[in-house]
Order: structure tokens, then sequence, then C-alpha cells
């Protein structure tokens, strides 16, 4: 259970660097933007603002999940994780719609001033850095098996993503072609709703208890191998936040002791938790009949 929290507070840690990092940027970007005039780069700065919202979110998450268990929370607060990263998947959507109501508007505006050239080069150096954030978070969330945190590294490449349409559209003024700016905003924004969906999706069903039947049949094939196991009669198993809890009910030999079904049960658990890292499984001998 330690190794748990602890790789909780590792993820906290990625949480800490997409803010740093928002910080850093979105200040970098508005003064830039005002500096060469671009409304782009003013628009990406303003984006990176409200993505702060969205990893404080993540990481007021990852800290109510790291809470021990309490009376009314017997199994922990590790569902914190996946209620985090359903906001964020909400403050997602809402930057993409606004992105491309942004996009479309401007396509009806009259002609501006076109950016200063440095302007591109500014945004596409803060999409590098993102990028950077990005896989920073997304290997971390691998390791440690936490979607708060993915939800967090794929905002992140969303917002590298928008750098890069707010580069090209600057790029695209500079030859008379404003449309450009347009088309690739509309696409950022689809791309940022499309990720927000996905995350969305998955929050979802994680949160009403969505099980993927190729891993339950995994779960249960290593069950059955287990010596001493005659048949299952029943498997359930659903995920508490990032961690599997599995409820089985095993049939074995009618004439065994307690002592030994005792045995057969901790076999189980053992095995569950060496092969698929179970953070608990509840299990029910019966004598086969």
């Amino acid at each position: 259970m330690a190794d748990i929290y602890e790789d909780i507070r590792k993820g906290e840690r990625g949480a800490w660097i997409s803010i740093g990092a928002y910080l850093v940027l979105s200040s970098f970007k508005l003064v830039c933007g005002y500096w060469f005039a671009s409304s782009a780069l003013l628009a990406d700065g303003f984006n990176n603002l409200t993505d702060i919202v969205a990893s404080v979110a993540v990481l007021i998450g990852l800290r109510i999940s790291r809470k021990p268990p309490d009376a009314d929370h017997a199994y922990g607060h590790f569902r914190a994780e996946t209620v985090a990263a359903l906001l964020a998947s909400f403050i997602m959507a809402m930057v993409g719609i606004q992105v491309i109501i942004e996009a479309v508007r401007s396509m009806f505006e009259e002609s501006k001033g076109i950016p200063q050239i440095w302007s591109a080069g500014v945004a596409l150096i803060c999409a590098v850095a993102m990028l950077g954030v990005y896989g920073y978070n997304k290997r971390l969330a691998r390791q440690i098996n936490n979607s708060a945190l993915m939800a967090a590294a794929k905002d992140n490449f969303s917002d590298a993503m928008v750098s890069i349409g707010a580069a090209i559209g600057i790029i695209g003024a500079q030859f008379g072609l404003p449309w450009v700016d347009s088309a690739a905003a509309v696409l950022v924004g689809l791309l940022i709703l499309k990720t927000a969906w996905d995350i969305f999706r998955d929050s979802t069903y994680r949160l009403t208890d969505g099980f993927d039947e190729d891993r339950l049949l995994d779960l249960r094939s290593t069950i059955a191998r287990t010596p001493g196991v005659e048949n299952i009669k029943d498997m359930k198993a659903r995920v508490h936040g990032n961690h599997v809890l599995v409820d089985v009910i095993v049939e074995v030999d009618a004439d065994l002791t307690v002592m030994e079904g005792h045995d057969i049960s901790d076999s189980i658990e053992e095995r569950m938790r060496t092969l698929h890292n179970t953070m608990n499984v509840q299990v029910h001998i019966e004598p086969k009949s």
C-alpha cells in the first residue's frame, strides 16, 4: 500500500510541472503577443491561463486520493483521481469550443495588421517546451498507472497543438492568407474536443464500474490456474481510481480442511498481486458439489 501512495506522490510532481510550465509559458506568450502585435499568440497565452485550472484540479484530485481509508471510505479515496480526470475533460472541452468559436468569428472580422514573424517563432518554441512536458507526464502516468496525470498529459499535448496552430496562422498571415489561421484553429479545436471526449469516456466508464472483458478473462485465467481451484463460480472486477478490486467465488475439493482452503485463498491473492498488481482480492471459498 505504501508503494501506491508513493506513486501518487510522483503524480503530484507531474501536476506541479504542468502548472509551472503554464505559468512561465503563458507569461512569455502574453508579453511577446503584445510586443509583436500578435492576437493569435495572445489568445494562446490566455488559453494557457485557463489550463492552469485543469492542472490544479488534477493536483487536488491526487492530493485527495492520497488520504488513507477512513470510516466513510473503507477502500480509500483513490477515485478522486478519476474525478479529477473527469473535471479536466470538461475544462478541455470548454477550451476546444472556445478555440472553434474564435476561429469562426475571425473569419468575419475585418482585416487586421499583420503580426511580426517573430511571434511565430515564440509559438513554436513554446510548443516544443510543452511537448517536452507532455512526454514527461505521459511516461510518468504510464509508469504509475495514473489516469488523472494522463489527462493532464493529454491537456499538455493539446496546448502544444494550439501553439503550433497559432504559428501556422501567423506564418499564413505573412503571405496574405488569413484563412490559414482560422482553418488551423478549427482543426486544433476539433483535436482538443476529441481528446476531451476520450478522457470523459474513460473516466465515466471507470466511475460506473466498467471493466474490460478481455482483461477480466486474463484475471480469471490466473485464478483458474491456481493449485487447488476446481472451478470459478462467479467473478467480478472494478477499477478504484487506477487500482483493480476483484471479487471471486471459487470451488475447491469439499474434503479440504479450513486451513487448506485458507491457503488456497492466500495463494490466489498473492498470484493476483504479483502478476497483475491487483490492490485487493476478495475470495469466497465454496465446496465443489
